[in-house]
């Protein structure tokens, strides 16, 4: 992320792409302790109208989170997220990258200042699997920076 005076609104952003792997959904499912059997279950999910095990939509919103573009000290704090829907599926071994666009921007207290993004999540074939407004506390620039 650039700092909050480096944006305007309507500025777009893609993302650099990360596959996800049957060890995020294992690893995912160990620390939440969502053992549910679309994700975890082989013969489980081969009767679901997926065919097969997706990741969980909190893992694809996590890592679309790791994947968003990042200067260094610019990020104050995550504020929020509206508006999540998930539009499909993320299976094993899809690819997935985020293309954000600014909504909206306004001055914080403190030298900084709000983001909101429209965050789409899509997989290797362009096709659209989550979708969200995120909400970022950025600093203005670069001396305001987090210390």
């Amino acid at each position: 992320m650039k700092y909050f005076d480096d944006y305007q609104i309507g500025d777009q952003e893609i993302s650099r792409a990360r596959t996800v792997t049957e060890t995020d959904i294992v690893l995912f499912a160990a620390f939440s302790g969502d053992w549910y059997p679309l994700h975890t279950d082989a013969e489980f999910a081969k009767n679901t109208p997926f065919g097969e095990r997706i990741a969980h939509g909190f893992l694809v919103l996590t890592i679309a989170s790791g994947l968003m573009p990042l200067t260094e000290m610019a990020i104050v704090a995550f504020y929020g997220m509206d508006k999540v829907r998930f539009t499909g599926a993320t299976k094993i071994g899809d690819t997935i990258h985020v293309e954000m666009e600014v909504l909206d921007k306004k001055e914080h207290d403190g030298g900084m200042g709000l983001i909101a993004f429209k965050q789409s999540i899509k997989n290797q074939r362009g096709e659209e699997v989550a979708l969200s407004t995120i909400k970022v506390l950025l600093s203005k620039n670069v001396k305001d920076g987090v210390k």
